[in-house]
């Protein structure tokens, strides 16, 4: 069976906005932004992805269009009379750290999340970084889905973490930064704080480490842990993590397979995948990139971890 005959639909229910940003590389004004932009051109190098999201009237048709391009489908799209989301922030030489300096929620600030009747059948769905209200809005009316994955940030930890909580024992996979985990669990060790996330419910938590990769606790199959890719160049990191998160459960639902191996294997994508949009500003790069290429590296990444024993070769040479 090919991947196209496996292929199964994501949804994403997120942010969708216009972004302002600042690096010591450069600065890009009005850029399409937001977690479900980034989640959804990535997801899509894999298979067909579901977008429930508001904008304003003022949403570019460009942007529009970009989404479309290929397989996201944007029927799950709300058009409100307003003004769109929008975020500014600046990145200095630690490019690990957004310094945000306006937040515009506009229409998003009255966001309910309304899914088409045949989007509630979605079996893979991801849980984009918004209120946790909305995330079990959703959960109520997602039918029996194979897997939910979660992400959340500091705020939501601070000001709703009861709701936020309930939110991770219904999900499948928690997705959040190391600093998150370590907020959340109340403990600097992130295994410790992903094992406390794991008492309460979910089957895995993967940490995201920005450049230094990605680290994954189960309680299927213990801890893994995946490298970041080699960068020589970082001019906006900028939706990195909801890149990630979209190649992951892209590959995994084109698959049509959540096992521990296939776990591993997703999380290699994500970081992959996210290696490219962190080389230009917004969804640039990340706009064109092809199966194929998230494949060379995909190899890349296999090199980074693979090694010879040399206990081993002894052993097998004094056997012989």
């Amino acid at each position: 069976m090919t991947v196209a005959d496996q292929r199964s639909a994501v949804l994403v229910v997120g942010s969708l906005g216009l972004d302002t940003l600042k690096t010591p590389f450069g600065e890009a004004r009005d850029i399409l932004g937001g977690t479900t932009s980034y989640f959804s051109l990535a997801a899509r190098i894999y298979t067909d992805v579901r977008v429930v999201a508001v904008v304003g009237r003022d949403f570019p048709q460009d942007y529009r269009d970009l989404l479309q391009r290929g397989t996201v489908d944007l029927r799950g799209l709300q058009v409100m009379e307003g003004k769109t989301f929008r975020w500014s922030g600046q990145y200095r030489f630690d490019m690990n750290v957004a310094e945000t300096l306006d937040t515009q929620l506009n229409v998003f600030a009255d966001f309910h999340p309304d899914l088409p009747e045949d989007y509630r059948r979605t079996q893979y769905v991801f849980l984009a970084n918004i209120h946790p209200a909305l995330q079990l809005e959703v959960l109520e009316q997602v039918d029996t889905p194979k897997l939910v994955v979660a992400d959340s940030m500091n705020l939501w930890i601070d000001t709703t973490r009861s709701t936020l909580t309930e939110v991770l024992r219904r999900s499948d996979i928690v997705l959040l930064n190391d600093g998150e985990v370590r907020q959340y669990a109340g403990t600097p060790n992130l295994i410790a704080g992903g094992r406390a996330i794991l008492d309460l419910g979910p089957r895995a938590v993967v940490i995201k480490k920005g450049e230094h990769g990605a680290l994954l606790i189960s309680r299927d199959d213990g801890v893994f842990v995946a490298p970041a890719y080699p960068q020589e160049e970082v001019r906006d990191p900028t939706g990195a993590g909801d890149s990630f998160a979209g190649g992951f459960i892209g590959y995994l639902a084109s698959r049509d397979d959540a096992s521990p191996d296939a776990i591993r294997r997703a999380i290699i994508h994500g970081c992959a995948v996210a290696s490219f949009t962190v080389e230009d500003f917004g969804v640039r790069r990340l706009a064109d990139v092809t199966r194929e290429q998230v494949m060379e590296r995909y190899s890349t990444f296999r090199s980074l971890t693979t090694f010879v024993d040399e206990q081993v070769t002894e052993d097998v040479k004094v056997g012989g």
